[in-house]
């Protein structure tokens, strides 16, 4: 090899675990590009967060998230247990009726128990965010378990926010 050649990258060199440069790493795979929406509140991404590991100082341990497809504007409510998703929705959607005076279409949210409901004696009874969208006809579309990416936006920004905060 010439004195100005250069071989393989040997991350020994560095002084640094391969190991630990490795698991820092996100796995980000790229599906094909989606087509975004033409109007406001046409798609909004919901999530809640998994509780912190300390609480807030008034006691919050997750937060929820409105994520509008077309513009990307996040509203973020901290809330201290995931049953208070129903009142978030009903703030995020008075605050977003005021502000432009759209209806939200449809919101895409995880399959779980605090979007959906919960299973009982006859199968799967829908829950009262289940019932609120219906009601105000709004579409609800749900993730299937276990398939994050269909729900990527959210869960790409709590992460984010996540990382942020040093959580």
């Amino acid at each position: 090899m010439s004195s100005g050649a250069k071989g393989p990258l040997d991350y020994s060199d560095f002084g640094v675990c391969t190991t630990c440069i490795k698991g820092k790493q996100t796995n980000i795979k790229k599906f094909g590009a989606r087509q975004r929406v033409q109007e406001f509140l046409e798609l909004v991404y919901t999530d809640i967060c998994d509780p912190f590991p300390v609480a807030s100082w008034n006691g919050h341990r997750y937060f929820i998230t409105f994520i509008d497809d077309y513009s990307r504007y996040e509203y973020l409510y901290l809330i201290h247990e995931k049953s208070q998703s129903l009142d978030m929705l009903k703030i995020y959607k008075t605050e977003v009726k005021n502000q432009l005076n759209k209806k939200i279409k449809a919101i895409r949210s995880g399959h779980r128990g605090e979007y959906y409901g919960r299973y009982c004696g006859s199968g799967r009874c829908q829950g009262p965010f289940a019932s609120l969208l219906e009601e105000c006809c709004i579409v609800s579309q749900y993730t299937m378990p276990g398939i994050s990416r269909q729900n990527s936006v959210a869960e790409k920004r709590n992460c984010t926010l996540k990382d942020m905060i040093g959580v």
